[in-house]
């Protein structure tokens, strides 16, 4: 098997156990895109994505890239069957991503991760108090 069939294989397995076409749908939808602007973003024409959405045809890996890239999520949130991006927007994006990367973490990793951002937070909090106590003695 060549690496070409290889991967349209693997693809195809994925999209049919993971409905990858609904994911895409559901993701461009709560990001409020239209298709129109996610064909624009990869370069595709609307029938072929159209088809794509509508589960007629499994795309290839490397429009899955674009397409992800597209919709601003990594390619694992196109296989991952979440409903978690319902009320996310592009701005969200990024922050979303590494909070569910948090998830995948060991309780030990997240227990530091969580103890880190407590010493940020508690940091910030400090800097706020003193600066209004420095205030007030103005």
């Amino acid at each position: 098997m060549t690496n070409k069939a290889f991967k349209r294989t693997f693809v195809a397995v994925l999209s049919n156990n993971m409905d990858i076409s609904k994911n895409i749908k559901r993701i461009r939808e709560a990001k409020g895109l239209s298709q129109k602007e996610v064909i624009s973003a990869i370069d595709m024409g609307a029938a072929q994505y159209s088809r794509i959405e509508n589960g007629k045809t499994d795309p290839s890996v490397s429009t899955l890239m674009k397409i992800a890239k597209a919709l601003g999520v990594s390619m694992a949130e196109l296989f991952t069957n979440k409903e978690v991006l319902q009320d996310i927007n592009s701005v969200d994006t990024t922050l979303m991503e590494r909070v569910a990367l948090i998830d995948t973490l060991t309780k030990e990793e997240q227990k530091t991760i969580f103890s880190i951002l407590d010493a940020f937070i508690s940091k910030r909090k400090l800097k706020s108090t003193l600066k209004n106590v420095l205030q007030d003695i103005d």
